[in-house]
C-alpha cells in the first residue's frame, strides 16, 4: 500500500508536470514566432498554432484525483496506533490500528501514539544514564516521616490504551510521558513517603509502600488511559550521617537475631540433654532393678552358701586384720618422713630469710653511707654558698608566702639597719640564756 501511495502521489506530480510543461512548450512557441515575425524570418517557422489551455488545466485537474487518492491513504505502523483528527469536528472517535486506513484527504489527519511498552526512570541507571540516552536521570527527592529527605530511583513500565487514544489526544496535554507521567509518579511518592520512617521505607517496609505507590498510580493514571504495568523501587539514597547509624543499627538487629537464633538452639539443645538425661535415669532405674533382683537372688545363694564358706571368711578376717595392721604401721612411717621434711623444708627458709636480712642490712649501710657523704658534700656546698640556704627554704616553703632576698652587706636598703638590730638582739638574749640557768 506505501507503493500504491507513493505512485500515485508521484502520478499526479507528473501530470501536473505535464500539464505546466504542455503549456511552457505552447508559450514559448508563439514567443518564437512573434521574434521571428519581428526579425523578418517568419517564412522559415511552422504554422502557428494555439496554446492549449484547455488541455494543460484539464490535465492539472486530473492530476489532483491521484494526489486526494494519497493523501487519503494512511499506514499506521506496528507498535503504533492513531487518532483521526478533523479539522471542523476535532478528534474523532475511534482508534487506527496497525495497518492501512483511509481518511478524507486535507480535512482530516491521524496523530500517531507509539503502544510500546516505555520506561518513566527516576535516579542513576545501570549504564549510568537515563532511558533516553540525552541526559543523566536524577533522583527523586522525598521526605519521609523524620524530615530527612530520602532519594529514589524508581522506574514505571507503561504503555497508553490503544482504546482510549481519542480521549488521550482530545484532553491530555502532549506528550503524554513528559507532561502526565512524571508529575503523576512524583505525586504518588511524595503523598505516601512523608507517613513512614526513613527506616522504614529503606528496610522494613519497603515492599509495602512500592506496592502501594504502584497502586494509587495505577489508579491515577488509569484514569488518562494510561496502563501501569510495573512499579520499581530500585534503589533509595539516604543522607549520609543516617545511612552510617543506620547501617550499624541493622549490623545490631542483625548480631541480635542471630543471638536469639543461638539462644533457640541452646534451649534445644538443652531440652535434648533434659530427656536424654530422662532417658538415661529411666534406664539406670531399670538397670539398678535388675541388678538389685541378681543381688537378691546371689544374696540367697551366699547364704544357702554360707554354711559352707564360713570357716574360708574367718580366715579372711583374719587376713584382712593383718593387712589393716601393716597399712597402719606404712601410714605411720609415712607420716613421720613427711614430717621430718616438713622440718627441713622450715630450716631451709629461715635460712633463707636470714640471708635476705643480711642483704637487706647491708642494702641500708650502703645506702646510709651514700647519703651521708651526699649530705657532707651538701653541707660544704652551703658553707660555700650561704645563699642557697635561703633559696632551698623558699623552694619548701608554700606558695602563699613571699619571699624577698636581698644582699646582706648593701648600703642603700632601708631593711639592712632593721636586720642588723635584730642580729644584735638575737646575740644578747643568747648571751643571757646561760647566766640565767645558773643558780642564784
Amino acid at each position: 500500500m506505501l507503493f500504491l501511495k507513493y505512485l500515485l502521489m508521484w502520478g499526479g506530480i507528473a501530470m501536473i508536470a505535464t500539464a505546466v510543461g504542455i503549456l511552457a512548450h505552447d508559450v514559448w512557441l508563439r514567443t518564437r514566432r512573434r521574434l521571428a515575425q519581428a526579425g523578418g524570418e517568419a517564412e522559415t517557422l511552422p504554422p502557428e498554432s494555439r496554446v492549449r489551455w484547455r488541455v494543460s488545466l484539464a490535465l492539472a485537474l486530473l492530476a489532483w484525483g491521484p494526489i486526494f487518492l494519497a493523501l487519503g491513504i494512511v499506514v499506521v505502523p506496528s507498535g503504533m496506533a492513531g487518532v483521526r483528527v478533523s479539522q471542523t469536528s476535532g478528534t474523532l472517535p475511534g482508534t487506527l490500528y496497525p495497518g492501512v486506513h483511509f481518511v478524507t484527504p486535507l480535512a482530516e489527519n491521524v496523530a500517531l501514539f507509539d503502544t510500546r511498552d516505555q520506561l518513566f526512570t527516576t535516579g542513576s541507571l545501570e549504564n549510568g544514564a537515563a532511558a533516553g540516552g540525552s541526559k543523566r536521570a536524577e533522583p527523586m527527592n522525598v521526605q519521609a516521616k523524620e524530615g530527612l529527605t530520602l532519594g529514589l530511583a524508581i522506574t514505571v513500565r507503561y504503555r497508553l490504551d490503544s482504546r482510549h487514544l481519542d480521549y488521550i489526544q482530545a484532553n491530555l496535554p502532549q506528550p503524554v510521558e513528559k507532561e502526565i507521567v512524571p508529575s503523576v509518579v512524583a505525586s504518588a511518592w511524595r503523598e505516601l513517603v512523608p507517613n513512614y520512617t526513613v527506616r522504614d521505607v529503606f528496610a522494613a517496609k519497603r515492599e509495602e509502600v512500592r506496592k502501594r505507590a504502584s497502586d494509587v498510580i495505577t489508579q491515577k493514571l488509569a484514569a488518562d488511559g494510561i496502563i501501569v504495568k510495573e512499579v520499581m523501587l530500585r534503589d533509595i539514597q539516604l543522607p549520609p550521617e543516617y545511612a552510617k547509624g543506620l547501617e550499624d543499627l541493622l549490623l545490631k538487629e542483625q548480631q541480635d537475631d542471630q543471638m536469639s537464633v543461638d539462644t533457640d538452639i541452646q534451649q534445644k539443645q538443652v531440652r535434648i540433654a533434659e530427656l536424654q538425661a530422662e532417658a538415661t535415669k529411666a534406664q539406670q532405674v531399670k538397670q539398678a532393678e535388675g541388678e538389685a533382683q541378681v543381688r537378691v537372688l546371689q544374696a540367697k545363694g551366699e547364704a544357702d552358701a554360707m554354711q559352707y564358706t564360713l570357716p574360708l571368711k574367718q580366715k579372711q578376717i583374719e587376713q584382712s586384720k593383718l593387712e589393716a595392721e601393716a597399712r597402719k604401721e606404712t601410714t605411720v612411717k609415712n607420716a613421720e618422713a613427711q614430717a621430718e621434711a616438713k622440718v627441713i623444708d622450715s630450716k631451709a627458709e629461715m635460712q633463707r630469710r636470714k640471708l635476705l636480712s643480711e642483704a637487706e642490712a647491708d642494702r641500708i649501710r650502703v645506702t646510709a653511707a651514700a647519703d651521708a657523704e651526699r649530705m657532707q658534700k651538701e653541707g660544704t656546698i652551703l658553707k660555700q654558698n650561704p645563699l642557697l640556704i635561703n633559696k632551698i627554704v623558699a623552694e619548701r616553703l608554700s606558695d602563699k608566702l613571699q619571699i624577698m632576698m636581698v644582699p646582706a652587706d648593701g648600703k642603700f636598703f632601708f631593711a639592712n639597719d632593721v636586720l642588723r638590730s635584730m642580729n644584735v638582739a638575737n646575740h644578747t638574749s643568747q648571751a643571757e640564756e646561760p647566766e640565767d640557768g645558773q643558780p642564784k
